[in-house]
């Protein structure tokens, strides 16, 4: 069961979007396949925003890792979203981190900020990051 965050993002990343990946798993590029919990009208494609976790296929990065379907969890995204303080946060770039079934992170470190709702629902991908944002 997911925690709930104090923002609620706005789902940017749909089906299909490329995302960078910002830890030193070995993979470079993924493409978002599903998104887990989402619950969307019938006929829509499946959409997630920061601190949700999502289904994943490696396109670029070491052989051994690509063409693989991995757990993600969403870190950053260009599209600004509100906070309940009334700040508005956007990155300049969607990342991602790769994690195994526990939520746990697959690499040792991660590039870049971290959204705060991240840090709220995966304290250790947050533990590992260059700061919190």
């Amino acid at each position: 069961m997911m925690k709930a965050i104090s923002a609620s993002p706005v789902r940017a990343l749909g089906f299909g979007s490329i995302c960078t990946c910002a830890d030193n798993s070995g993979a470079k590029e993924v493409r978002i396949i599903a998104v887990y919990k989402y619950h969307g009208r019938k006929g829509t494609h499946p959409r997630g925003g920061v601190g949700e976790m999502c289904n994943v296929v490696v396109k670029k990065g070491k052989p051994e890792i690509r063409k693989k379907v991995e757990k993600a969890v969403i870190i950053r995204q260009k599209k600004e979203y509100r906070r309940p303080d009334g700040t508005r946060v956007k990155f300049e770039d969607n990342a991602v981190v790769l994690v195994d079934e526990k939520g746990l992170p697959k690499g040792s470190e991660v590039k870049g900020v971290v959204a705060k709702e991240v840090g709220e629902r995966f304290p250790k991908i947050a533990g590992i990051s260059a700061g919190v944002a």
